[in-house]
C-alpha cells in the first residue's frame, strides 16, 4: 500500500522548511575582506589570523608521532633525502623552491596560479585571495603544538650546510623543524583550491606536494617534517569545514572563479618553465 502524507501536513511543513532555509541564508556570515579588521597572527609579518581561534586548531602534538631520532632508520632516510634534494638548488627547480619560501601576500598564493589556470588577485578575486590568506593563518599556526614540544633541529644546522634562504637561517634555527608549517600551508591550499576547481584537482594537488617539497630542496626541513606538515594541513582543512565564515568565503571564492573563467587572464608566472621544473622532481620523495 502506498504511503500518503496526512492531509494538510505537506504544505505547511514545506513552507516552514523553505522559511528556515531563507532565514539561514539571510543570517549567513559575511566574510570580511579588510585585513585591518581581521588582524595578524604575528604582528608585522603580514600573515592574517585564520578562521579558527587557537584552541580549536587541530592538536598537532596529539596527531603526530615523534620525529625520527638521530641514528634511527627514519633519520637516515631523512638524511639521504636531504642530500638528494638540496643538490637541486643549482637546477631550474632551485629558483622555484626559493619562490615557494615566500609566504607574504600577494606572492605566496600566486604559486598556485598556473595550476589553477588563473591569477589569484585581490582585485579580481578578492574572496579567493582572502580565503587563502586566512587558511594560511590556520595552517601555519596548527603545527606549533608539535613544533614547540619537540624543538627538532633544522637540517642545515645539524648537517652544517647552507640553505637557500641564508637571511632567514637565524630565525629558522630557533623555530622547531617538525612539522613543517610551509608544508601544512601548501597542502591546505591545494585541498581548498581543488574543492573550488575540481576539474583542476590533479594539477593543484601536484603543486601542493611540490610546494611542500620545496622546503627540502631549500634545506630547511627534513623529509619527515614535510610529510607530517601535510597531515596537519589536511586536518586543518577538515576542521575548517565546520566553520561558517570559512564556508561562506569558500562559496564566494568558487563563484569568483566561475566568473573569472568566462574571460580568463593569463597566470602571472611562466607556466611552461614551472611545469618543466616541477617535472624534474615529480618522482622524488617527499
Amino acid at each position: 500500500m502506498a504511503f500518503k502524507m496526512p492531509p494538510g501536513l505537506c504544505r505547511p511543513r514545506t513552507a516552514s522548511v523553505l522559511a528556515a532555509v531563507l532565514l539561514t541564508a539571510c543570517a549567513a556570515p559575511q566574510p570580511p575582506l579588510d585585513p585591518a579588521v581581521i588582524g595578524e597572527v604575528w604582528p608585522g609579518y603580514g600573515i592574517l589570523k585564520g578562521y579558527l581561534p587557537p584552541a580549536q586548531l587541530p592538536d598537532s602534538l596529539a596527531l603526530l608521532p615523534r620525529p625520527p631520532a638521530e641514528g634511527s632508520p627514519g633519520f637516515e632516510d631523512d638524511r639521504a633525502s636531504f642530500f638528494a634534494l638540496t643538490a637541486l638548488q643549482s637546477t631550474p627547480r632551485g629558483p622555484l623552491a626559493l619562490r615557494d619560501a615566500d609566504l607574504t601576500s600577494p606572492n605566496a598564493a600566486q604559486a598556485f596560479s598556473c595550476a589553477l589556470g588563473l591569477p589569484i588577485d585581490a582585485r579580481q578575486t578578492p574572496h579567493l585571495a582572502m580565503l587563502l590568506r586566512r587558511t594560511l593563518g590556520d595552517a601555519s599556526l596548527a603545527p606549533y603544538a608539535a613544533k614547540n614540544a619537540w624543538r627538532r633541529a633544522r637540517p642545515f644546522t645539524v648537517l652544517r650546510t647552507p640553505s637557500c634562504v641564508p637571511a632567514e637561517e637565524a630565525g629558522l634555527a630557533s623555530d622547531g623543524s617538525y612539522p613543517s608549517g610551509h608544508a601544512s600551508a601548501g597542502w591546505a591550499w591545494a585541498l581548498v583550491l581543488a574543492e573550488i576547481a575540481p576539474d583542476r584537482a590533479d594539477a593543484l594537488l601536484q603543486r601542493g606536494r611540490a610546494f611542500s617539497q620545496s622546503r627540502a630542496i631549500c634545506g630547511v626541513h627534513w623529509k619527515s617534517d614535510i610529510e607530517a606538515g601535510r597531515l596537519v594541513g589536511a586536518a586543518t582543512v577538515a576542521r575548517l569545514h565546520a566553520e561558517p565564515v570559512f564556508l561562506a568565503q569558500l562559496a564566494a571564492a568558487r563563484q569568483e572563479v566561475v566568473v573569472a573563467r568566462q574571460n580568463p587572464p593569463a597566470p602571472v608566472a611562466d607556466c611552461t618553465a614551472e611545469a618543466a621544473a616541477l617535472e624534474s622532481t615529480r618522482e622524488l620523495a617527499p
